[in-house]
């Protein structure tokens, strides 16, 4: 019986869609008859008793420290052989990709892992390679950040090397703001990246690796927040002309060869710009933000994660799913700044058929404050229908539906 391990596994219900993620791929790999060792923080796995009790072993593992994780990996498997790693957040990557090339068993290359994660890094290894990319610097100060923005102007985006869910990322025009924004995305080291802002229709391109060539499953549309990067909601497929489409999927293939990512998941962002398709961040992993959910919605034999499984364990498969047959959608909730007074109509949103998943966080009393990165929001309401342009307005719908008032401040 094979023994998969996997690499920071758990979560708590109040995360959403990374439960809901560790959920899924539990119940996929447990079909699949394979010995599953769960790892995570103690916290975490504290907060999945449900998650605990499926695996076959658990252990305390910090997924975000790979030293750790490689010396805990290659202690267990003296004892216990591990035929394949596997891990679902963007802080667990390099680790999954060190514990599967250090036990031998397939995985990315850790190098390749260690450029997605770094982008600055990422985006001149592509434009190296011919691939369009936006001007960029990395900058020690202030001072350097508002040299980039006279000289690439009239906006540019400040955000750290490293990170995730837009947090500390900034869009600026006026070099009064270029100071706070610097210092919301400094890293340890005092450095942070700005870059020219791309104008252009925003989308990501989800997809599946399997005997080591990438396969496109969709392209999702984003809706983002006025004037920021926050991610109010995501249409899948997207809306995109056939010749677009092609050069959306050719771009991000072409991409994902020359980084060299081979296994598992991909997350790509981009740009369909009047000049063509610009690439953004390149994540080894599922999107966030319910997308894996829409995706098994919008593929209806997919198995995001058990096909991921059979992959690394070599099993024959069926191959990539062809085209979406139905369509999903997701809708964030995040209010007026202020404080809840009153939250009406949540149930009845809930509980609508062609809700997929669901959730509030708003209670009266709570305190809304302004929305600067995706973990401001307050729930989400994602759909499922027949295509894209049904459960787009059926989700738009439901959130107008849900009555919040909000005693400014």
């Amino acid at each position: 019986m094979p023994t998969v391990l996997v690499i920071g596994g758990a979560a708590p219900r109040e995360s959403g869609f990374v439960r809901d993620i560790c959920d899924r791929a539990m119940d996929q790999f447990r079909k699949r008859g394979v010995r599953v060792v769960l790892t995570d923080t103690r916290e975490n796995l504290a907060a999945a008793p449900e998650l605990t009790a499926l695996a076959d072993e658990v252990h305390e593992l910090d997924f975000a420290d790979v030293s750790a994780c490689q010396d805990w990996a290659v202690a267990y498997a003296r004892h216990s052989p591990v035929q394949a790693v596997v891990g679902y957040r963007e802080y667990a990557a390099v680790s999954v990709a060190s514990v599967a090339a250090l036990l031998g068993v397939p995985g990315n290359p850790p190098e390749a892992v260690r450029l997605v994660r770094t982008k600055d890094e990422c985006r001149e290894h592509l434009r190296r390679h011919g691939f369009r990319q936006p001007e960029l610097t990395v900058c020690a100060s202030e001072e350097e950040a508002a040299d980039f923005l006279r000289n690439h102007g009239p906006e540019v985006v400040v955000k750290p090397r490293r990170g995730s869910s837009s947090e500390g990322v900034s869009r600026v025009s006026d070099s009064a703001a270029v100071a706070s924004a610097f210092r919301a995305a400094q890293d340890a080291d005092g450095l942070a990246l700005v870059e020219e802002f791309v104008h252009g229709r925003e989308f990501s391109v989800e997809g599946l690796f399997t005997q080591g060539s990438p396969h496109v499953l969709a392209v999702t549309h984003k809706v983002l927040a006025p004037g920021g990067f926050v991610e109010m909601g995501h249409t899948m497929p997207a809306a995109l002309a056939a010749d677009e489409e092609a050069a959306v999927v050719s771009t991000v293939t072409r991409a994902l060869r020359v980084i060299g990512l081979r296994r598992g998941h991909f997350h790509v962002e981009c740009w369909v710009t009047e000049s063509g398709v610009v690439l953004g961040e390149v994540h080894a992993r599922q999107g966030g933000d319910w997308i894996h959910a829409m995706l098994e919605w919008c593929h209806p034999d997919l198995e995001l994660y058990g096909q991921w499984l059979d992959d690394l364990l070599g099993v024959p498969s069926a191959g990539a799913p062809a085209r979406a047959t139905r369509g999903a959608a997701v809708r964030f909730l995040a209010p007026p700044t202020g404080v809840v007074t009153s939250v009406g109509g949540w149930s009845e949103v809930a509980g609508d058929p062609s809700v997929l998943a669901a959730s509030c966080t708003l209670t009266v009393g709570s305190r809304i404050h302004p929305v600067t990165c995706n973990l401001d929001r307050h729930g989400a309401i994602v759909v499922g229908a027949e295509d894209a342009g049904l459960a787009e307005a059926k989700a738009d719908l439901l959130r107008s539906s849900l009555r919040v008032e909000v005693r400014r401040p």
